[in-house]
């Protein structure tokens, strides 16, 4: 199968970590890496250093020989300033940073760049499982789906959490949010992506009930849902480790950037 051209949007802990896992394979090329304004030289200089190999174009927005795909690894703000545009071009594009499409428009913006461009955005799983499973129930119909997140208390510093909990010094398990996967990934952006990975694949932003919690006795992140409808009644657990170079992160969620573009050149995707 053709090898692909990937420009990878952001370069931080998960960017990394994906170059870390396809640099070996020759099927997929990284031929742009696309950073914020200003952090050209010092990308070019991290490449130089740790990935001398690989010599991909560095620039702040997408330009030059147009790339097979597009991967969102950047943060909420990357999908309306790189993704809708080159949707809107026709490059399909991997998106990880799912609680962005909790703000008012952004997925029906999404979707008609798609359109326009006659492409398609691929939400990925990140650091949850059973995604197709809850969306092949929703073909049926369900009745309610609730998530709860549990996390050591520090990998919720520098949210909201911090405002209720004295995260470095919990002794028990605490509960700081309970409400609708729109609220939590609103307040959470950068801790509750699965909450709206969910709801997308499932009943919606408004109706998917999210629980979070602080939890000094787990050293992993934790993610549980359950759902019930037509198709009967499921629940999954996820213990799930954090990357290493940023606790706040699923290193779940860079295998599923991995598993997605080994699809596209496999000659079997699973």
């Amino acid at each position: 199968m053709k090898s692909k051209r990937i420009a990878l949007v952001g370069l931080g802990a998960i960017g990394q970590a994906v170059l870390d896992l396809i640099k070996n394979d020759s099927a997929l090329q990284v031929s742009q890496v696309i950073v914020s304004s200003g952090k050209e030289d010092s990308t070019r200089h991290w490449f130089a250093q740790h990935r001398p190999e690989m010599s991909p174009q560095v620039a702040s927005r997408l330009e030059g020989e147009r790339p097979d795909v597009l991967v969102e690894c950047a943060g909420h703000g990357a999908l309306g300033t790189h993704v809708v545009p080159a949707l809107r071009q026709g490059i399909p594009c991997l998106v990880v940073s799912i609680g962005a499409l909790s703000a008012p428009g952004l997925a029906e913006q999404l979707e008609e760049a798609a359109r326009q461009g006659g492409t398609q955005v691929h939400l990925l799983s990140g650091a949850i499982g059973g995604i197709d499973a809850l969306a092949a129930a929703r073909v049926a119909g369900l009745d309610d789906v609730t998530y709860v997140g549990r996390k050591p208390p520090l990998g919720w510093l520098g949210s909201p959490a911090e405002d209720k909990l004295d995260l470095r010094n919990l002794k028990e398990k605490a509960r700081f949010f309970e409400g609708s996967a729109r609220e939590a990934a609103r307040l959470f952006p950068k801790n509750a992506n699965v909450a709206a990975t969910l709801s997308l694949a499932g009943i919606g932003l408004d109706k998917t009930r999210v629980e979070l919690w602080a939890d000094p006795t787990v050293d992993q992140n934790i993610h549980y849902y359950e759902a019930r409808g037509a198709f009967g009644y499921m629940a999954v657990t996820m213990q799930g480790k954090p990357l290493a170079s940023n606790p706040k992160t699923s290193a779940l969620t860079v295998y599923s950037v991995v598993r997605a573009l080994r699809n596209l050149v496999s000659p079997l995707a699973v």
